[in-house]
């Protein structure tokens, strides 16, 4: 497969990474997401992955930027994209357990709350409002922006939204094994609760079902007049089904061969449901002999902080496949 298989066709002068980052407490649930060594670990990791890509380590605690297994995460990716590119990456507080440790635009979004039992989202319109500023903003200032996530517990609230918009959609996970009965059961129950409440638009679905990512996200996406990309696997799908629930064409999805390639998640046939363009990177990280990146060829972690999106990037801006390989190794190599 070659790098990327469908290129955008992009020009820019003034190209931005940028990263919203948010919690959602369904990532405390056991067993819904690897994104942090234990459930309530995954809190922390919207801060820790900014701090990583902003500093090159993380110094507010003690932590490695590997899982378990020693596969790096995908913020280590990112992080050596924006070293490559010489890109200063801009992130937004959409709605934090835990006050960021590297500076951010803040939307004054709280934490995504249990879809279950109430409102995840109560304040869904605000940070609509909010993001479609932010967007307004760096129009200004960007050509190009390039628009990534970090919500730990974000393929839930995903599959939750994309099915309370009419599309039979599935998800991934930052896990081998996809926890799908898990979400399944999750979902089952939030859409009973979305089927009480009668026809919904797609922001009280947002403000009933999803996290405090997707409505900064959307709203960047309905203002921005440069061009967007959102990349992410099926998180950034749910925001493109919101945004074409609100009359409009979203925009194009980049992320990694290794969501694609993931059966339980069905993205092609997702995307192809929404009527979104995406494209996919394989950096081929099974060809370049380091164990821990070998392990995104067998399902582990395979996307988050943009990686995907961030890889396209630097191959837009002149980067060969093999530089950006090289970078990768370079930083994931500096953690030893």
């Amino acid at each position: 497969m070659p790098f990327v298989d469908r290129l955008p066709q992009v020009s820019c002068q003034r190209p931005l990474f940028c990263g919203i980052l948010a919690n959602t407490v369904l990532s405390t649930i056991p067993g819904i997401s690897g994104a942090g060594p234990t459930p309530e670990a995954t809190l922390l990791t919207p801060v820790l992955d900014a701090e990583l890509i902003v500093q090159g380590a993380i110094t507010s605690r003690p932590a490695r930027p590997n899982t378990p297994t020693g596969c790096p995460t995908p913020a280590s990716i990112t992080r050596a994209m924006m070293v490559l590119t010489g890109i200063n990456p801009l992130f937004i507080n959409a709605g934090l357990m835990n006050r960021p440790t590297v500076p951010c635009l803040d939307t004054g979004g709280s934490p995504g709350n249990d879809p279950r039992s109430g409102d995840a989202v109560p304040a869904a319109e605000v940070l609509f409002r909010n993001g479609a500023w932010i967007g307004t903003f760096l129009s200004s200032y960007t050509d190009l922006l390039v628009l990534g996530e970090c919500v730990p517990g974000g393929t839930t609230t995903a599959l939750c939204v994309m099915r309370a918009l009419g599309y039979p959609a599935a998800v991934s996970s930052s896990f081998v094994e996809n926890p799908t009965a898990k979400k399944e059961e999750i979902a089952e129950r939030v859409l009973a609760r979305l089927r009480v409440s009668g026809a919904l638009g797609p922001l009280d679905v947002v403000r009933m079902a999803g996290d405090p990512m997707m409505p900064v996200a959307a709203g960047i996406a309905t203002s921005y007049l440069g061009t967007l990309l959102l990349a992410g696997g099926t998180q950034m799908l749910a925001v493109a089904a919101v945004v074409r629930a609100l009359g409009r064409d979203p925009p194009a999805i980049v992320t990694t061969c290794y969501v694609r390639d993931d059966p339980t998640a069905g993205i092609c046939e997702t995307a192809a449901g929404i009527g979104v363009s995406i494209s996919y990177v394989d950096p081929g990280f099974g060809d370049i002999s380091h164990a821990g990146l070998a392990r995104y060829c067998i399902g582990e972690v395979k996307e988050g902080m943009g990686a995907g999106g961030a890889m396209l990037l630097a191959y837009l801006l002149g980067h060969t496949p093999e530089a950006i390989r090289g970078a990768i190794i370079t930083t994931v190599a500096s953690y030893h």
